[in-house]
């Protein structure tokens, strides 16, 4: 493999460098939580049966992708699944104290946040060796396009979205992202805060009368996202 490939692949697919490793935290238990890249990788074994063995989003789109989100936000919806207030059944085995106590939640949280997808899987002009190759495979997250009126979506995005989930779609800090995420699970998602089944910090900018054509528009504009 050429030193250049070397380079980018390793970044890719190593955790946070020593320089950009999280502050250690003080648990509720006293104790000091430190980052455990390893521990985060053990843990994200288990979650992979749902979630991708890259946190890169499984069942067609049914759950989510996860990696490369924001670290806080990420602890934010264990924490909140362990409390039940959000509720996931599929989800209740794994989110107890006994199982995923709260260093455990930082450790994935944080192993998560450090993979980066690419949108594309890698070129066939970057030389690796084929194990390589297919890991980044993996982690590449491209979301099918989306039918409808994409201008149209684009201009309800703008107006409606992009304040909290930002202008290309990264979101911010407690925003998740909507650029890479399973268009499936988005519809799910917007369902739950529809119906009060699941809070959402601005649900009025989603109540605001919305015809089936203009989801449709959103859609296909937010699939473009990740172009």
């Amino acid at each position: 493999m050429r030193a250049w490939a070397m380079v980018v692949v390793a970044a890719m697919l190593a955790g946070p460098a020593a320089a950009d490793a999280p502050a250690p935290v003080t648990l509720p238990n006293g104790k000091t939580w430190t980052y455990d890249a390893e521990s985060g990788r053990d843990i994200m074994r288990t979650c992979a049966a749902c979630h991708g063995e890259y946190g890169e989003g499984g069942g067609g789109g049914v759950y989510p992708r996860l990696s490369g989100m924001h670290p806080d936000y990420l602890a934010e919806q264990l924490r909140r699944f362990k409390s039940r207030e959000r509720e996931n059944i599929p989800m209740i085995p794994y989110a107890t104290e006994r199982e995923l106590p709260e260093k455990d939640v930082l450790d994935v949280s944080h192993y998560l946040a450090a993979i980066k997808p690419p949108r594309h899987p890698p070129s066939d002009a970057v030389a690796m060796d084929a194990f390589e190759r297919l890991k980044l495979a993996k982690q590449a997250v491209q979301i099918p396009r989306e039918p409808g009126d994409v201008e149209a979506g684009r201009k309800l995005y703008d107006g409606e979205c992009m304040e909290c989930h930002g202008r290309d779609g990264q979101g911010r800090v407690r925003k998740p992202p909507l650029a890479q995420q399973h268009v499936k699970y988005l519809r799910a998602q917007i369902d739950l805060f529809l119906t009060g089944r699941r809070p959402h910090d601005d649900v009025d900018e989603l109540i605001r009368p919305k015809t089936e054509a203009d989801w449709r528009n959103l859609w296909a504009y937010v699939s473009t996202l990740d172009d």
